[in-house]
């Protein structure tokens, strides 16, 4: 089965642009060493709730859009080997520092516990 991580994180509208450029280069590179599939996704239609919700997750400010993202590898060990390589690989540095603040970037690996396609 896939594994996945999984990213969200709150984007300067302003930044669009920015992001897409950024986001892209980076998936050729992860494409490149074995991900299978990287996808990005502008909030367009997310709520705001009443407990919690993707602003608060995120702290997103007023001129900010929620980002939900994924990458997926055919397993565990090939993403591993990816963090490595993103760590160390010189190429990485080509893609340029992120538009948004990461320190606000929510992250994880995920298990797949099945996919219906």
């Amino acid at each position: 089965m896939p594994y996945i991580d999984g990213f969200l994180a709150a984007v300067p509208k302003a930044n669009k642009e920015k992001y897409l450029r950024h986001s892209r280069a980076a998936a050729e590179l992860f494409r490149k060493w074995g991900a299978t599939r990287v996808v990005e996704n502008w909030g367009d239609d997310v709520p705001k709730g009443t407990v919690t919700d993707f602003y608060r997750a995120t702290q997103a400010k007023d001129d900010e859009v929620i980002v939900f993202s994924w990458i997926e590898y055919p397993d565990k060990a090939t993403r591993a080997a990816i963090q490595k390589r993103m760590m160390e690989d010189p190429e990485m540095a080509s893609v340029g520092d992120m538009p948004f603040d990461g320190k606000r970037m929510i992250f994880g690996g995920f298990e797949t516990l099945f996919a219906e396609e």
